[in-house]
């Protein structure tokens, strides 16, 4: 998966497809197409379990991954990450067989 970094020239920058997506990299203006992206792009490898990093802050960067993640057909089923010590600052997303 290759996404563009914030530089005065954009750049392709090469993103590990390891099912492990952390947001706090990216602007926050690009972060539907990019989840949205990275769950297809997941799939299509193969996997079926996706973590998604968006941190715990006031949960509204939450609430924009689940949004997304309701809206994606490839999404089985959605939860915080509550099994480790992230809890709320992470949501695995099951994907479709």
């Amino acid at each position: 998966m290759t996404r563009r970094r914030r530089t005065t020239r954009m750049e392709p920058v090469r993103y590990p497809l390891d099912g492990v997506l952390d947001l706090h990299a990216f602007d926050p203006a690009e972060i539907e197409d990019l989840v949205a992206e990275y769950v297809r792009a997941c799939h299509a490898q193969g996997l079926r379990r996706v973590r998604i990093i968006h941190g715990k802050g006031r949960g509204v960067l939450r609430r924009r991954v689940h949004r997304v993640l309701e809206g994606l057909p490839l999404v089985a089923s959605y939860h915080l990450a509550y099994e480790d010590a992230s809890s709320w600052g992470a949501t695995i997303a099951h994907l479709v067989p």
